[in-house]
C-alpha cells in the first residue's frame, strides 16, 4: 500500500550484478586471502604517501612506488614514461597477455623481482603531480590493467569492457577513494576543455565507483563513517545508501 514511500535502487539490477560478479571474479583470481589480509583502504594522504621531490618525474616516481606496494605488486618491473615523450609503436600499445608472470603476483614481502624481457611501461601525465588524486588513480588503474592479463578465466561482462572491469579491479586492490573523488565525464561541449592535465577521464561515473567502494567497504567488514570522511560530499549520501543496500 505504501510501496510509493520506498527509494528507487541506486543502481539498476544489472549494473549492480556485473559489480558483485567483477568482485567475486578478482576474489577467485588473485586471492580472497590477500584481500582480507592484507588489501587496505589507500587514502592520499601524508601517512600513505610520505615524501617530497624536487621534480616531476622524480614526484611520479615516488608516488608510484608507494602505489605498487600498496597493490602488492612491488616485484614486477615497471617504467614510468611521461606522455611527453614521443613513444615507439611497440610501448603504445603493449600488452602482456601472453606472458605468464610466475607466483606470486602479489606479495607484501621483499621476494627476487619478476623479470620480464622489458619492463612494463606506465604512461603518465606529468602535470598530474599536481592532482595526486588523478595520479594515483591513473597509476592503480594501470597495475589493474597488468594484473588483470594474468587471470585465467574471462572477467564477467567480456574483454569489450576491460576499461570499466579493471577499474573495478583497482577498487577491489584498495584505491576506491581516489577513483570516485576523482572521476571525470568528458562534457559535450569544449567549454570546459582547458587543464585537462587536473583531471582524470573515467570509464564507470563517481557514482559506480562509490557504489564499488560500497561493496569494498562491506567485504572488509568496514563501517560507513571509516570512508564517507574521505569522499566528496555529493558522495556521502550515496555512499551510506549504497551500503545499507548491499549490507
Amino acid at each position: 500500500m505504501f510501496s510509493f514511500l520506498k527509494q528507487a535502487p541506486l543502481l539498476d539490477e544489472a549494473s549492480v550484478e556485473w559489480m558483485h560478479a567483477t568482485f567475486d571474479w578478482a576474489s577467485e583470481q588473485f586471492g580472497e586471502a590477500f584481500f582480507q589480509q592484507n588489501t587496505q583502504l589507500v587514502l592520499p594522504d601524508e601517512k600513505h604517501f610520505p615524501g617530497r621531490a624536487d621534480s616531476y618525474q622524480a614526484m611520479a616516481e615516488l608516488i608510484f612506488g608507494h602505489v605498487k606496494q600498496y597493490a602488492g605488486m612491488g616485484h614486477w618491473q615497471f617504467e614510468l614514461i611521461p606522455n611527453t615523450v614521443c613513444l615507439p609503436e611497440h610501448l603504445e600499445d603493449h600488452r602482456i597477455e601472453s606472458t605468464a608472470i610466475p607466483s606470486p603476483l602479489r606479495s607484501t614481502q621483499t621476494i627476487p623481482a619478476i623479470v620480464t624481457d622489458q619492463p612494463l611501461p606506465i604512461i603518465y601525465d606529468p602535470s598530474q603531480v599536481n592532482n595526486p588524486l588523478a595520479m594515483i588513480a591513473g597509476f592503480s588503474h594501470s597495475l589493474a590493467h597488468y594484473l588483470g592479463t594474468q587471470a585465467k578465466s574471462a572477467p564477467p561482462g567480456g574483454a569489450e569492457n576491460w576499461p570499466h572491469i579493471t577499474e573495478l579491479l583497482a577498487v577491489f586492490m584498495g584505491f576506491g577513494i581516489m577513483f570516485a573523488n576523482s572521476a571525470y565525464v568528458s562534457p559535450k561541449s569544449c567549454a570546459s576543455c582547458s587543464n585537462t592535465g587536473n583531471r582524470r577521464e573515467a570509464f564507470l561515473s563517481q557514482f559506480d565507483i562509490t557504489y564499488a567502494l560500497a561493496i569494498f567497504a562491506t567485504r572488509k567488514g568496514m563501517e560507513a563513517k571509516q570512508i564517507t570522511r574521505h569522499l566528496n560530499k555529493p558522495l556521502q549520501g550515496f555512499f551510506k545508501r549504497a551500503m545499507k543496500e548491499i549490507g
